[in-house]
């Protein structure tokens, strides 16, 4: 029989559509083909984006050159552009305000083939790095008031350009899903005087049905009511609300289990496209009592329909359970 769950954090509903239930081979693949050709990420063609906001260059190459690992560049067709004032007006009921902020790319590598699943652990650590340090620069404008960092892999999940690259938009607004969890884990922290992810993780590690891997620093885990099938939560055992707090022994070892996660995902699901966000507590405001960052990755297997606008609610055809037992089982000995 189908089930509606209840999000703990923000009181949405989702249904667990068992009578639809799906495995990781039976939602129908979509062509990812290469589209081969330029590619202006690409190591050599440096001079064809925006100069470079920062860059990690281990060889002491001169900026937009060649010998970097890791590059940050403002997107060429950004979303909010970063001159201006807010300008905040009302027209009647209606509001609005001039659309300022910050639109970043993180060119996660120079070789075009590699991936945050494949490429080696240092460089992982390196793009973690990388979101830390321009959380913490942008946060210095007083326009800003969120940080949003995600990854669109896939061209179904929304990334224009197959090389491996993450974004990073600063927004003048908090925006409504940051505004919700903040929200929610403020009145349960009022109620029980304890964070909600805090007895997310307790719970789960004591259930372990649906824990995909842990170490001794993070919890990988199926949440109790997913939006899509095969979503997965990262989430720091130790209690942060800030992203930008995380210690340098932190960085490996959430480099360590995110691309173990990733390599989970691509070997269940045959490397299907996915988007990943970065939660944390917006700029310049203490919600360290009750908030906790960590990050939520949702693979693209199911379409948002009619019934989703309409209602806010999702369907979802495979348990939670059931997923986190598929990705547990992944094997990522070489060769199997």
């Amino acid at each position: 029989m189908p089930e509606l769950r209840k999000d703990p954090i923000v009181g949405r509903w989702v249904i667990i559509s068992t009578e639809r239930a799906k495995r990781p081979f039976d939602f129908a693949p979509e062509e990812e083909t290469a589209k081969g050709g330029f590619c202006p990420f690409d190591s050599g063609n440096e001079k064809t984006t925006p100069p470079e906001i920062i860059a990690y260059r281990p060889t002491g190459t001169g900026p937009n050159t060649s010998g970097w690992t890791l590059r940050v560049v403002a997107n060429k067709f950004p979303a909010l552009v970063i001159e201006g004032g807010l300008g905040k007006v009302g027209e009647g009921l209606y509001d609005k305000m001039n659309g300022i902020g910050a639109h970043e790319v993180i060119i996660e590598t120079p070789d075009h083939a590699e991936t945050l699943s494949n490429m080696p652990l240092d460089r992982f650590v390196d793009v973690l790095r990388a979101y830390r340090d321009r959380i913490v620069d942008l946060s210095k404008d007083p326009r800003f008031r969120y940080i949003l960092i995600f990854k669109n892999q896939g061209r179904s999940a929304g990334a224009s350009l197959e090389h491996s690259h993450s974004q990073l938009i600063a927004l003048p607004v908090v925006p409504e899903i940051a505004s919700e969890e903040l929200n929610g884990s403020k009145k349960y922290f009022s109620y029980k005087d304890r964070c909600v992810y805090c007895d997310i993780l307790r719970q789960e590690m004591e259930q372990k049905n649906r824990v995909i891997s842990e170490n001794e620093d993070f919890l990988v885990c199926a949440p109790f009511a997913p939006r899509s099938p095969f979503e997965v939560w990262i989430i720091p055992k130790s209690h942060n609300a800030d992203y930008t707090q995380i210690t340098e022994y932190q960085f490996r070892a959430l480099a360590e289990i995110f691309s173990e996660t990733l390599r989970r995902l691509d070997k269940a699901l045959n490397k299907r496209p996915y988007n990943f966000m970065l939660h944390t507590s917006p700029v310049k405001e203490n919600h360290q009592e009750y908030y906790h960052w960590h990050f939520e990755v949702v693979p693209k297997l199911t379409r948002i329909a009619g019934f989703e606008w309409g209602s806010g609610f999702y369907i979802n055809p495979t348990p939670p359970e059931d997923a986190a037992k598929f990705l547990r089982d992944v094997s990522l000995a070489e060769g199997s």
